[in-house]
C-alpha cells in the first residue's frame, strides 16, 4: 500500500503532504496529559497511580529527531537537508511504503525549524483519529493557516521561519470532498520514500536492542527483518513485544475480582516499562482464547479494549486506560 503526507503537511498511511503558508495564527495545540496526581505527595490517587513515568512505546523513542538521521532514504535527506539551511520550504507531498520514514521525516522538519518553544504555536497535526472532512479543513485548518505570524526571526539557534506547517498524517482516510489528489500533487514537491532493506532494518534493531538490554541473534535479526517487510515501525513493534508471563499475570489478576490485586498488577506494568497499546493488543488474544469467559463476556471486555486504545491515541494517561480495563474485567459476573 502507498500512503500520502502533503509542508504546508499531509500524510496518508503511506503519503504525506507538508504545506508551508506564510499566513497563519499563534495558537497553541493540544498536548497529551502527564500521569495525574504524581506530584501531590499525600494523595489518594498518589497512592494508586505508580511513581515513575508512564511507558513510551520504542517507535517514539527511537524515531529520529533530525532529518539526517532519517535511515535509507537518501536522496531525501540531501534534498531536505539543504531545504532546511535555506528555510525557504515548498509545499513537500511524501509518499511510499508504510514504515520508512515518511512522518518521521515530517516532524524532524518542523523542530529544525521551530525548536521547542514555538513547535506548538506554529505547527497543526491532524492524524488518523481526527476528523478530517470538509468542514474541518474549511475551519480549523483555514482558522489556524488564516493569520500571519511575525516576521522570521532566529529564536535559540533555529530558523523560525515565517510561516506555519500543517501536518495531514494518513491523508487518504480524509473524506472525498476533503482531499483532491491532482490538485494537491500539482502544487507540492514530491518524495518517494523507499522500502528499507534487511541490512538496514537489521543494523537499527540491533541498535535498539543493545540500548534496552536485548540479546538478538542473526537469526532473530533476519526473522524481524523478513516479517516486517520493510516496516521499521512494525519490526520496532514486534521487538517490544511484552512477556506472556506478564500478561498473563496482570489478565489472572483481574479475573480474581480483587481491585487491590488487579492496581498492583497495573502499576507492575508500567513501571518494568511495558507499552500499554501493547498489553490491551496481547490481553486481547488472552480474552479471545479464554475458555472460562462467555461469549457476551468476552465482547463486553474486548468493547472496553476498544475504547481504551482510542483513548490512548488520543492522548489519555495509560494507568487509567489499563486499570479501565482491568475493572471492566473484574467486574464481567456483575453486568447483565
Amino acid at each position: 500500500m502507498f500512503g500520502l503526507w502533503a509542508l504546508s503537511c499531509l500524510i496518508n498511511k503511506d503519503r504525506l503532504k507538508i504545506e508551508a503558508n506564510p499566513l497563519s495564527t499563534e495558537r497553541g495545540k493540544r498536548s497529551i496529559n502527564p500521569i495525574s496526581g504524581a506530584e501531590e505527595s499525600g494523595s489518594a490517587l498518589e497512592e494508586m497511580a505508580p511513581l515513575l513515568q508512564s511507558s513510551q512505546p520504542w517507535v517514539e523513542k527511537y524515531r529520529p529527531k533530525q532529518v539526517k538521521d532519517v535511515a535509507h532514504q537518501d536522496e531525501v535527506v540531501r534534498v531536505l537537508t539543504n531545504t532546511l539551511e535555506t528555510a525557504n520550504c515548498p509545499h513537500m507531498l511524501f509518499y511510499g511504503p508504510p514504515g520508512t520514514g515518511k512522518t518521521t521525516t515530517a516532524l524532524a522538519i518542523a523542530h529544525q525549524l521551530f525548536g521547542p518553544e514555538l513547535y506548538k504555536s506554529r505547527v497543526l497535526e491532524l492524524n488518523a483519529s481526527d476528523d478530517r472532512g470538509i468542514n474541518v479543513v474549511r475551519t480549523k485548518i483555514k482558522d489556524f493557516a488564516g493569520v500571519a505570524v511575525s516576521s522570521g526571526q532566529r529564536q535559540g539557534g533555529y530558523p523560525c521561519p515565517p510561516f506555519k506547517i500543517i501536518i495531514l498524517d494518513e491523508a487518504d482516510s480524509m473524506t472525498e470532498d476533503a482531499q483532491d489528489y491532482r490538485a494537491l500533487a500539482s502544487r507540492c514537491a514530491k518524495f518517494r520514500f523507499k522500502p528499507l532493506s534487511e541490512e538496514v532494518m537489521s543494523k537499527r534493531i540491533l541498535h535498539i536492542g543493545n540500548e534496552e538490554g536485548l540479546s538478538l541473534d542473526g537469526e532473530a535479526l533476519s526473522t524481524l527483518s523478513s516479517i516486517s517487510q520493510g516496516d521499521l515501525r512494525r519490526a520496532i513493534t514486534y521487538l517490544q513485544i511484552i512477556p506472556q508471563e506478564v500478561v498473563d499475570a496482570l489478565f489472572v489478576a483481574c479475573k480474581s475480582g480483587n481491585f487491590d490485586t488487579a492496581n498492583k498488577k497495573v502499576n507492575n506494568v508500567l513501571a518494568e516499562g511495558y507499552p500499554v497499546a501493547q498489553m490491551l493488543s496481547q490481553i486481547f488474544e488472552v480474552v479471545i482464547e479464554d475458555n472460562d469467559l462467555q461469549d457476551e463476556q468476552k465482547a463486553r471486555i474486548c468493547k472496553k479494549l476498544a475504547e481504551a486504545d482510542k483513548c490512548l491515541v488520543d492522548g489519555a494517561d495509560e494507568y487509567l486506560q489499563l486499570l479501565d480495563v482491568g475493572v471492566a474485567t473484574i467486574r464481567k459476573e456483575d453486568r447483565t
